[in-house]
């Protein structure tokens, strides 16, 4: 039996511009995504029976329903594969909070298994298959921090510089499909082009909504403000701060509130799913 064991990255955005609402339902925004030093783990072991099965601690996740097992079913369906797979996941990322723990956790189970399997499809190919099962995904299959369009699906990468964050995250979850139905979502932003990025540009339409609907969110912003500009990733529940080196990311963690989850992480251009990969 072929086991290993590979990371699932989390993600900030570090602006969010929602430009308006498609006729589908889904909005075109503009965004840039930042890749983590820090997130979930997930463990294979591949057979050649055809069952697929999702080992977590997740109690209000239905194997089924979870995005590992999606993707990996959708993977199987997609390349008429015939081999099968135990998938063991170990969360660190918090779950509705922005930061792309369920759609990491796909994009892993798309790449890992399209090498286990021995499905030789491409990234862009695996990136078709996710976007389908959710619009983060792509930037997780491809495995570089982007400046994403279109529904967060039109990827271009950007190398960023190496930043220090301190992500905060109060005890609540944020349903994404509520916030982006909401009447007082603002859907008018103008676009920008990738030349011109900035961080005066960086803000998230979404931050006012969810602060609204949960006052937990601005509590945290507004704690965090003693360090810098917070801005909420997605959308949220998690707010993080910028800092210049590992010593005051984690010198201010020391400081947050015991009701709140944090942690401390390193920007990255590049996914370690895909440098552990290359180096198999």
């Amino acid at each position: 039996m072929i086991s290993i064991s590979l990371p699932s990255p989390a993600k900030l955005n570090l602006f969010l511009h929602i430009l308006d609402r498609r006729e589908d339902g889904y909005h075109n925004l503009q965004t840039l995504f930042q890749l983590l030093d820090y997130g979930d783990q997930l463990s294979f072991s591949i057979n050649k029976q055809p069952e697929i099965n999702v080992i977590s601690d997740l109690k209000d996740v239905k194997p089924q329903d979870n995005l590992v097992f999606k993707a990996a079913r959708a993977l199987q369906q997609a390349t008429n594969c015939s081999w099968g797979c135990e998938i063991q996941l170990a969360k660190k990322i918090p779950m509705g909070a922005g930061l792309g723990g369920g759609s990491s956790n796909a994009a892993t189970t798309l790449v890992g298994l399209n090498s286990l399997w021995q499905c030789n499809l491409s990234h862009d190919q695996l990136a078709e298959i996710g976007s389908d099962l959710g619009a983060d995904i792509p930037v997780f299959v491809k495995g570089l921090s982007a400046f994403a369009e279109g529904i967060g699906d039109k990827l271009t990468p950007i190398s960023l510089n190496p930043i220090w964050y301190l992500v905060v995250t109060p005890k609540i979850k944020v349903s994404t499909e509520q916030i982006f139905c909401h009447s007082e979502l603002t859907r008018n932003a103008p676009a920008i082009k990738i030349r011109a990025l900035s961080e005066e540009l960086y803000r998230n339409d979404c931050q006012s909504v969810v602060e609204t609907l949960h006052p937990e969110v601005k509590q945290v912003s507004d704690w965090l403000k003693r360090y810098g500009n917070p801005l909420m990733t997605g959308t949220g529940a998690s707010v993080y701060c910028r800092f210049d080196s590992q010593q005051e990311a984690k010198k201010a963690q020391q400081t947050v509130p015991n009701s709140w989850s944090s942690f401390v992480a390193k920007g990255i251009n590049q996914s370690p799913l895909h440098k552990q990969l290359e180096n198999l």
